[in-house]
């Protein structure tokens, strides 16, 4: 079994996750992660039994291979070209880049060394999100023609001790949680044509309630109330609202409709929920789950299997076969991600400058290959 060396830079709330779940996987090995506060780098080290260095060691380290660039959204696109240029393959935490110019730039540097970018989210690889994407193939609910999707709230002060890059560009719903519905929606449906969208900033800043920075406020310089249309290639039209300023509300979290019935598929940002399916007869049922190995609960009720991208990258990389997290992927997304946003400032339909094929299906089967 060939161990792939894993490094990490950014040892923020989301590290914790990565070094928890890397020993559910057989090619994955942390050997090292590093932060520009080495205090905080010591302090997950030691959490987690792994080595520490600085940023520069742990670039230049023979024994790391892939490096997790867990960095705040704003500095994904300089970090990442670091770890090209230290001839390292990269992975990073969604959303890859903020920009397609960015995107391109850093696809050009990955193709001239010979390198692979990956890209979260994957949560599309969870068991239901994959059983979703079967019934889809297989024909249940006929051609996809519409749909919604819905990821509201009222922001992240609430429960994150420092919230206040997810309200600067670069975040914000659409480039913070949109990532884990337009990938999803990319791998159930196909590439994005066009989006059009209205956008609006209600609050200028926003009040800290918990933790050490309690009652602080924080400025909020992106829009943070947006409702997009997307059309597909294949024609079908998604609704997307993604809003931190709704207190509450009942819409689903991701509904497809088809021309021969309707599927009701569960919060895009998990791996595993229940599926509920709807036929010509408009009797709303429950999916019987399948034995994916990602869609099984892991973490009291909760299937989290983060890191299930970068184990296929690693296993990709030793196998020579394409990984499912791809760069195109995430591009597109990004084109996507940053249309939505255009189009609130303009006003009119912004067409994608990119497209991707669907990524692999990750079966039951292939799951399992890539476990420990």
């Amino acid at each position: 079994m060939t161990k792939i060396g894993i490094g990490i830079i950014g040892c923020g709330n989301i590290s914790a996750a990565y070094l928890r779940l890397a020993p559910l996987f057989k090619s994955l090995e942390m050997r090292a992660i590093a932060d520009i506060d080495h205090a905080a780098a010591l302090a997950r080290a030691e959490e987690f039994d792994v080595g520490s260095s600085s940023i520069e060691d742990l670039l230049a380290a023979e024994d790391i291979d892939i490096v997790v660039n867990l960095t705040i959204p704003d500095a994904h696109y300089a970090v990442t070209k670091s770890i090209l240029e230290a001839g390292k393959h990269a992975y990073s935490e969604k959303p890859v880049v903020l920009t397609f110019e960015q995107g391109k730039e850093l696809s050009e540097l990955a193709k001239q060394k010979g390198l692979r970018i990956g890209s979260a989210p994957d949560t599309f690889l969870g068991g239901a999100h994959q059983q979703v994407r079967a019934l889809i193939d297989d024909g249940a609910v006929g051609r996809i023609i519409a749909g919604t999707c819905h990821v509201m709230s009222h922001g992240m002060e609430h429960w994150h001790p420092n919230p206040d890059f997810f309200f600067q560009p670069g975040a914000g719903p659409v480039l913070d949680i949109g990532p884990y519905y337009i990938t999803n929606l990319i791998q159930l449906i196909g590439s994005v044509k066009r989006v059009v969208a209205l956008t609006t900033t209600t609050f200028n800043e926003r009040t800290i309630t918990n933790g050490a920075r309690n009652g602080e406020k924080v400025p909020v310089d992106t829009p943070t109330n947006i409702h997009a249309l997307l059309e597909f290639e294949n024609g079908a039209t998604i609704t997307l609202s993604t809003s931190w300023d709704i207190w509450a509300h009942r819409h689903a979290n991701m509904e497809l409709y088809g021309t021969d019935g309707s599927l009701f598929i569960p919060d895009p940002n998990f791996f595993g929920g229940k599926i509920e399916m709807a036929g010509t007869d408009q009797e709303i049922k429950t999916v019987t789950p399948s034995d994916h190995p990602f869609g099984i609960a892991n973490e009291g009720d909760n299937a989290n299997y983060r890191g299930a991208g970068l184990a296929d990258m690693a296993s990709a990389i030793v196998e020579n076969r394409p990984h499912r997290c791809s760069m195109e992927l995430a591009l597109h997304a990004v084109d996507v991600m940053t249309g939505i946003l255009k189009s609130g400032e303009t006003g009119g339909f912004v067409e994608m400058t990119t497209r991707c094929d669907r990524p692999e299906a990750l079966d039951s089967q292939a799951a399992k290959a890539l476990m420990a």
